[in-house]
């Protein structure tokens, strides 16, 4: 389909306006399944969880086109950056949007004990809109162990603050708030978040090389 201008970027993705009211992700690398995503989406929406619209029709589009409601606020991320949210404050609603996710039944498995899992739920991917926060960025949604999801965002914070910079004391203390009750985090979790984030290739050297520093964080955490 046609876009708008250039509104958002990603790793591997790239946001334009499209309609009124709607935004086209695209998947610069070709590779990003929409139609799945969408779904993915849609079934969580369902169940009460606070994720955007996704347009009627997307499923007729290119596989790497997702069209969704255009939300309009901050990031979490943003949001601790200008100080209208703090750190700790943004640990804990990660925390209470993991639980939240983790209620949500599977759509393909039977198996009680399997959850959905969104897999890069982190400060950038939460729009804090007047209606409260929404979900975004649905791409490495999988169903499983709730502990990967907990682990996974677990690491992507410990990572921010094991790399050092402007961003390491705030992200350290999300991760405190985020694991202040850390009983859904099991060491399986943690193990399989730590090997796909050393396997994921959109992952630079200093990030993979913060890993081991990062697993110490996490640990420090759950005594």
């Amino acid at each position: 389909m046609r876009t708008g201008r250039l509104i958002g970027a990603g790793r591997t993705a790239d946001v334009y306006e499209a309609d009124a009211g709607w935004v086209l992700r695209r998947d610069r690398e070709g590779t990003g399944d929409a139609v799945a995503e969408g779904a993915v989406m849609e079934h969580v929406r369902a169940h009460g969880y606070p994720v955007p619209r996704v347009r009627p029709g997307t499923t007729q589009s290119a596989r790497t086109d997702l069209v969704m409601e255009r939300l309009s606020g901050p990031t979490m991320l943003r949001a601790c950056l200008d100080g209208a949210l703090t750190p700790q404050d943004a640990g804990g609603l990660l925390a209470g949007l993991l639980r939240l996710l983790h209620e949500v039944p599977a759509y393909r498995s039977t198996d009680p004990g399997v959850r959905v899992l969104h897999l890069d739920l982190h400060p950038d991917n939460v729009i804090l809109t007047a209606d409260g926060p929404r979900v975004i960025d649905w791409s490495n949604a999988e169903e499983g162990d709730p502990g990967l999801d907990w682990g996974t965002s677990a690491v992507i914070l410990a990572q921010v603050a094991a790399v050092g910079g402007p961003l390491a004391g705030p992200a350290a203390v999300m991760l405190a708030a985020l694991l202040a009750d850390p009983s859904t985090l099991t060491p399986d979790g943690l193990a399989e978040a730590l090997r796909r984030r050393a396997a994921n290739p959109t992952m630079g050297p200093d990030e993979v090389a913060a890993l081991p520093a990062a697993e110490e964080l996490i640990r420090s955490h759950l005594g």
